[in-house]
């Protein structure tokens, strides 16, 4: 029954993701998470490559560019609950 409970939830968080994995730039991306580090992956290009990254310390996000195109996202803390407007997201 937990299993089945477990993959309910899945089903629901990507469901509830899926609007805003739409709206990423590229159309293909990969996802990688580092469950001991607690760090999300995101890459819009493979390879990524990237020559600069800016640090949005507010978020725990690295936005990774190449040039000026965004190539990847990192999150740290990635499990931690997000603020949003000064309350938790």
């Amino acid at each position: 029954m937990a299993k089945r409970t477990a993959l309910a939830k899945a089903v629901d968080d990507i469901s509830q993701a899926v609007p805003h994995l739409i709206r990423l730039p590229q159309r293909k991306a990969s996802i990688d998470y580092d469950e001991e580090a607690d760090v999300l992956y995101i890459s819009l290009k493979r390879p990524q490559k990237a020559t600069d990254t800016k640090f949005l310390n507010d978020k725990g996000i690295l936005l990774r560019y190449r040039e000026k195109e965004l190539v990847g996202v990192t999150v740290l803390d990635a499990s931690k609950p997000r603020k949003k407007n000064g309350a938790i997201k």
